[in-house]
C-alpha cells in the first residue's frame, strides 16, 4: 500500500510538472507575439521580390535577342565545379522538428552534389545549422549566427557580398540557398532555389489580359542590370532569412503549445494518481487504528 512518502513525491511531482507547463505557456505567448511581427514582415517583403523579379523579366527580354548571358557576371552560367551552399536555420531551439526538417533537406541536397563537384562549401545562417554542418565535417566558409529575431536588410548585406565576391572571383560556380518557407502557422516548408548565376525568369502570359509592354528603358537594360542584380541578390537573401524567422517562431509556438498541453494532461494522471495514493494511506492508516482498538479490547 502507498505510504505518506509516495504521496509527498507525487505531490512534488505536480509542483514540478504545473511550473514547466507555467514556463512552456509563457514561452508560447512569447512566440505568438514575435510570429506576428515576423509573419508580417516576410509577407511586406514578397511584394517587392516578385516586382523584382518583374523587372528583371522585362529587362531580360530588351537585351539583345532576349539573351542575359553576356549582359552582367552574375548571369555568366558556367561548368559547375565548386558549389556553395547558404543554409538557414535559427539560433534556439525548440521549435520542435523545424531545424532537424531543414538539416536534412540541406544533407540530402549537398549529397546530389557531392559525386559531380570538386567542392562543396556551406554558408551557414543560424547556430543550429552551422553546428550540425560543423559535426559532420563540411567546409564552412563563415558563420551568421546572432542575427536575431528580427534582422534588417543592413544585417544581411555581408552574406550577399561573400557569395557575390565568391561567385565573381571564380571560387564557386553555383551559390544554393536553403531555408524554410513559411505557409501558415502550422505548416513550414523547406525551401531551396538557386541564387547564382542569376537566371532571368519569364514571365508567362497564359493568359490574354497578360500583353508585354514595350518600355523605353534608360540608360540601357545593360546599365540597370548592374545596379538591378547585386539588389536581387540581397533581397533573395534577406526575403529568406525573413521568411525563415516568421517559420522559426510559428514552429516555437506550436511545439510550447503542444508542450504545455503535454503537461497539463501529465498534471491531470498525476492528480489522479495523488488521489488513489492518499486515499490508500488514509485507508491503512484506518485501518491500523481499528486493528489497535481491537488489540486493546482483547487484551482488556
Amino acid at each position: 500500500m502507498a505510504g505518506g512518502g509516495q504521496v509527498r513525491a507525487i505531490r512534488d511531482r505536480i509542483r514540478s510538472v504545473g511550473s514547466t507547463a507555467k514556463v512552456t505557456r509563457a514561452m508560447e505567448l512569447v512566440a505568438a507575439s514575435k510570429m506576428r511581427r515576423a509573419q508580417e514582415n516576410a509577407l511586406r517583403a514578397r511584394p517587392y521580390a516578385e516586382q523584382m523579379i518583374s523587372v528583371l523579366s522585362q529587362l531580360a527580354g530588351h537585351t539583345a535577342d532576349g539573351d542575359t548571358s553576356g549582359a552582367h557576371p552574375l548571369l555568366e552560367s558556367r561548368p559547375v565545379q565548386s558549389v556553395l551552399y547558404l543554409h538557414i536555420t535559427s539560433d534556439r531551439g525548440l521549435a520542435g522538428g523545424l531545424n532537424s526538417n531543414m538539416n536534412r533537406a540541406g544533407a540530402s541536397l549537398l549529397l546530389e552534389y557531392q559525386p559531380d563537384v570538386e567542392r562543396v562549401a556551406v554558408l551557414p545562417v543560424g547556430r543550429k545549422g552551422r553546428d550540425f554542418f560543423r559535426r559532420a565535417g563540411m567546409d564552412l566558409v563563415a558563420d551568421f549566427s546572432e542575427l536575431g529575431d528580427f534582422p534588417s536588410f543592413e544585417d544581411i548585406r555581408p552574406i550577399a557580398r561573400i557569395i557575390m565576391d565568391d561567385f565573381l572571383s571564380g571560387k564557386v560556380d553555383k551559390v544554393v540557398l536553403g531555408y524554410q518557407r513559411f505557409i501558415n502557422a502550422a505548416v513550414q516548408r523547406p525551401t531551396t532555389l538557386q541564387v547564382l548565376p542569376i537566371e532571368p525568369p519569364t514571365e508567362a502570359a497564359d493568359d490574354g489580359a497578360a500583353t508585354a509592354v514595350d518600355f523605353i528603358i534608360e540608360p540601357s537594360p545593360e546599365a540597370l542590370l548592374d545596379t538591378l542584380l547585386p539588389r536581387y541578390v540581397e533581397m533573395q537573401v534577406f526575403a529568406a532569412i525573413l521568411e525563415a524567422r516568421a517559420s522559426e517562431q510559428s514552429a516555437r509556438m506550436v511545439a510550447m503549445r503542444q508542450a504545455t498541453d503535454a503537461a497539463n494532461e501529465m498534471v491531470n494522471d498525476l492528480t489522479l494518481a495523488y488521489n488513489k495514493a492518499r486515499q490508500e494511506s488514509i485507508t491503512a492508516e484506518l485501518l491500523d487504528l481499528v486493528g489497535g482498538v481491537a488489540a486493546l479490547e482483547s487484551a482488556g
